[in-house]
């Protein structure tokens, strides 16, 4: 099944060429189905490839998907286009009285500031509490994980010696939880980060679960007991050039950066990076729309009041 964007966003023309199924606004409203609405706070910088890149996870589950975009009003993107905002985004004003099935949250480049200092951090705690409320199913993506454990929990985040950066080998703490259904017992993920959130800080707060970890990148992905909020440390929705580019970016500028690790074939950045996380990509997000989103949210938005609605696993770990 589709997923339901804009007319004409830029993302339709690169996953029509990859043969993913996207529907217009005006195809969408003649179908008799009701489909899910998903909420997407970008906070990246480059906002075009962050949406096209979360478009094409999500446009490959059975599930008639639609989407709305914002982006933070005490901030001014510097690098997307002001004619892309206007015809894409809102701000959070504009959506705050409806509701959504579904949340995205995703990084930032903000990462070593701390979070008070992030000049729209008072507006992103006000969106987050009032997802609690008015969306079914939070995923929060990388500095986006660590501000919502922050916000929420007080759970601290960690300057690392280095970046952490490259592709990681993780396991499953916890493997009867639907968000890791059918992956396997060692899945990769993408990670460029210049911070981590410590293991002893979330097993400290009873209405947390570590879900999986890496030894070499650590957490991976946390839920919370009712399972509505995920917090997902690394770059699962990543291109395969992605690393490529950050790190071509920084050795032009001069910038100390280390080879990605497990990126390159024998570690060589002359030769094409080896894509090992695609599956494992596809899956976290469909098993995320499926079983944390479409098989626990209300048919009826309107009836969404409270974070205490439970999801398809219950409220124990």
């Amino acid at each position: 099944m589709p997923i339901k964007i804009p007319n004409n966003l830029p993302a339709v023309n690169i996953l029509e060429k990859e043969n993913i199924f996207t529907m217009d606004e005006d195809r969408a409203y003649s179908q008799d189905i009701r489909p899910l609405r998903i909420l997407l706070l970008n906070l990246m910088p480059t906002k075009i490839v962050t949406e096209t890149q979360l478009l094409r996870l999500l446009g490959n589950s059975p599930l008639q998907v639609e989407f709305d975009f914002i982006y933070t009003a005490t901030y001014a993107p510097k690098n997307t286009p002001h004619e892309h905002l206007v015809k894409f985004y809102e701000t959070f004003a504009d959506v705050k009285d409806r509701k959504y099935d579904g949340m995205i949250i995703t990084g930032a480049p903000v990462e070593q500031m701390p979070f008070e200092e992030v000049v729209y951090w008072d507006e992103l705690c006000e969106i987050m509490d009032w997802s609690r409320k008015n969306v079914y199913s939070t995923l929060h993506i990388c500095w986006g994980a660590q501000a919502a454990l922050y916000h929420y929990y007080g759970i601290p985040k960690y300057d690392l010696p280095q970046k952490l950066f490259g592709v990681f080998a993780h396991t499953v703490n916890v493997k009867e939880k639907m968000l890791f259904r059918g992956f396997d017992e060692v899945f990769y993920v993408p990670h460029s980060r210049h911070t981590e959130i410590k293991r002893e800080d979330v097993k400290k707060v009873r209405q947390l679960s570590i879900l999986s970890e890496s030894d070499e990148a650590g957490i991976y992905a946390v839920i919370d007991k009712k399972h509505r909020h995920l917090f997902i440390t690394g770059h699962a929705e990543y291109d395969p050039l992605t690393l490529k580019g950050e790190y071509d970016r920084d050795v032009a500028e001069g910038l100390p950066i280390n080879i990605p690790s497990n990126y390159y074939p024998n570690n060589d950045p002359q030769k094409m990076p080896m894509v090992r996380w695609r599956s494992a990509a596809n899956l976290l997000f469909s098993n995320w729309l499926n079983y944390y989103v479409y098989q626990g949210t209300p048919f009826d938005l309107n009836k969404l009041t409270t974070d205490d609605l439970r999801g398809i696993d219950g409220e124990g770990i």
